[in-house]
């Protein structure tokens, strides 16, 4: 959550000239709802639910797309594994200091961190960073923040 899947994502698709799916703005289009609507009337348990079908859903109707997942897509159902088995994974590895930069000023359009109060975010960052860095560290590409690039994405992607 934060550290560019969505921008980075859009620049390789573009430079590769194949589609763009953010898997959240997939959803939001099927359910007719925001992510936050579906958290709030649902839950998480249905909303990871609705992540996978429609990870499956992509992966099988489109040959070559570049694809942003939230950040807790790979840590449910197995995702990693598939994801892993149907194309290149990349985790780009922010900094904590940058993820709490950057998520503190998009709160209210995250439904996980947007009752927290700006005083208890960066434990929550942390906290979540070491619960899902395990499933993070199976990419099969992993790029900081400082080193990540257009040109290093595609060098990596096509060379690893």
């Amino acid at each position: 959550m934060g550290c560019g899947k969505t921008y980075w994502g859009k620049l390789l698709s573009q430079k590769l000239q194949i589609s763009f799916f953010d898997l959240d703005a997939v959803i939001e289009e099927q359910e007719g709802k925001s992510i936050t609507e579906i958290f709030a009337e649902k839950g998480e348990e249905h909303f990871r639910l609705l992540e996978k079908d429609v990870l499956y859903m992509l992966t099988e109707n489109y040959e070559s797309f570049v694809m942003a997942c939230g950040g807790g897509a790979p840590c449910f159902f197995n995702n990693i594994d598939y994801m892993k088995k149907k194309g290149s994974t990349v985790w780009i590895n922010c900094s904590l200091d940058c993820l709490y930069s950057r998520l503190v000023k998009e709160k209210e359009k995250r439904p996980l961190i947007k009752n927290i109060p700006d005083d208890e975010l960066k434990a929550f960052i942390i906290k979540k960073y070491a619960d899902r860095k395990i499933f993070y560290q199976q990419a099969a590409i992993i790029l900081s923040d400082e080193e990540i690039s257009l040109d290093t994405l595609i060098e990596k992607t096509f060379h690893t």
